[in-house]
């Protein structure tokens, strides 16, 4: 990140000297400060992109209480700050980074080190200052999504507004297309943590030997094709919530790895023996059922224990009726919108066809039905036909008998009507993975949005 301004903040005029000299020569614009007055004020006025700050100043040279105290006074300015001190310790670095230092390099620093930690945490800025503005944008368009006049919706609404404001561990179970990342979305935004990030991970899409360096992230050269400082996703949600969707999918040799942290709070980026501490709130969900993996030896318990702290289940949507007619015209807010379509409204017979579908795709299925039914509709009102979903369910209990590789590709295409060609979200209707439905639309030959 070139061009970046960086304080240096120590009271020794040769380090500031010998700081300058070297971060000057990698393109950064230096400023100094060299004592605790002289440090806020520079960082209140000159808004600084990263402060190097010193850990003993005038009050004593070993404790470093000084420096951590500065620290303090920095945080509600949201600058990136890298301690430094002759005199490190663990338990020193730990209470740093716990009071919200991003990083800790002893003296005489190492080089190479400095300057990777540096560039990581600048990177890391960057991209959470990106990452505001989608935020903001999903945070508001989830608050409008979220229904819950049923009685088991009412339930849940309650339960959250109770758990919600504390740093408990949350598991969401339900259905495919029940709103369970829309839930998590809506505990981080009523949590403490609601300034800072909201981080989704699908655990089912990080590939195993990728699954440390996505969580913790990496620097340059860990491993072969490690060419460039990663930032993991501990980091990202770093103060804020950090929501692991498919949990169930883990993999049983992985989940000593989620394990450890969760346990302890620490964890290395890899290529770094420098311990981090995770500060995250966690919010995990899955259609899985756990307690089943775990009698088949596929998910650990006491990771679910880990996990487990409060535990809310979304009901699938054939089972809160109550909220159809909401949801509805929610969606058709929405969509209007989204197509500059005048306002519409739904038909009394249209949305009785609603309430009589059965919705195996939940919410994600329902959310399909109406947009398509808003872009079919010409006049100012959605009529029964087009929701299209006449011959979408069948009261009949029996299955007719055709080849199994008819049956999968005639449930595949009606998956990927009912979504508008979107692999990601018929995958997810189909409990299947995107790879394995990429292969049976090739093999079928079936047309699909990129």
């Amino acid at each position: 990140m070139s061009n970046a301004t960086i304080l240096i903040a120590d009271d020794d005029e040769d380090i500031r000297l010998a700081l300058n000299l070297l971060l000057s020569a990698q393109g950064y614009q230096i400023i100094e400060a060299a004592n605790a007055k002289e440090i806020i004020i520079q960082s209140n006025q000159q808004q600084p992109d990263l402060v190097l700050l010193d850990m003993n100043f005038s009050r004593d040279t070993t404790s470093g209480q000084e420096g951590l105290a500065i620290l303090e006074q920095l945080q509600p300015l949201n600058i990136p700050v890298i301690l430094m001190t002759a005199w490190g310790s663990i338990e020193l670095a730990v209470e740093g980074l716990q009071k919200g230092a991003n990083d800790f390099i002893e003296k005489p620093w190492n080089k190479l080190k400095l300057l990777n930690s540096i560039k990581q945490q600048l990177s890391f800025s960057r991209v959470k200052e990106q990452n505001q503005g989608y935020r903001q944008l999903l945070a508001g368009e989830n608050k409008k999504a979220w229904v819950c006049q049923s009685p088991s919706m009412q339930a849940i609404e309650t339960l959250v507004a109770q758990i919600a404001p504390t740093d408990a561990n949350i598991l969401i179970l339900g259905e495919n297309g029940t709103g369970k990342s829309l839930l998590a979305e809506r505990i981080h935004q009523l949590s403490s943590r609601q300034q800072a990030p909201l981080i989704a991970v699908n655990m089912a899409a990080i590939p195993d030997n990728l699954f440390e360096s996505e969580l913790f992230g990496h620097q340059k050269g860990a491993f072969t094709d490690a060419k460039q400082n990663r930032v993991g996703r501990f980091q990202l949600a770093e103060k804020g919530t950090l929501f692991f969707d498919e949990i169930g999918s883990l993999p049983l040799t992985l989940q000593p790895k989620l394990l450890r942290v969760l346990e302890t709070g620490h964890y290395e980026i890899l290529g770094s023996s420098q311990t981090q501490v995770a500060d995250v709130r966690l919010i995990s969900a899955t259609n899985a059922n756990l307690n089943q993996l775990i009698s088949e030896q596929a998910f650990r318990q006491d990771l679910l224990y880990r996990l487990n702290t409060i535990v809310i289940t979304i009901p699938p949507l054939r089972e809160r009726l109550e909220d159809i007619s909401d949801l509805a015209n929610c969606f058709i807010t929405k969509f209007s919108e989204k197509y500059r379509k005048q306002a519409l409204s739904i038909s009394p017979c249209a949305l009785s066809k609603l309430k009589q579908h059965s919705w195996p795709g939940n919410i994600r299925e329902f959310s399909h039905v109406i947009e398509r039914a808003v872009l079919l509709t010409s006049g100012d009102k959605i009529t029964a036909q087009q929701l299209l979903l006449e011959n979408a369910d069948s009261t009949d209990d029996s299955v007719m008998l055709q080849p199994l590789e008819q049956a999968e590709k005639q449930l595949i295409e009606k998956a990927m009507t009912v979504t508008g060609g979107q692999v990601i979200e018929a995958a997810k209707l189909l409990d299947i993975s995107r790879n394995a439905l990429y292969r049976r639309l090739e093999k079928f030959a079936i047309h699909h949005v990129e």
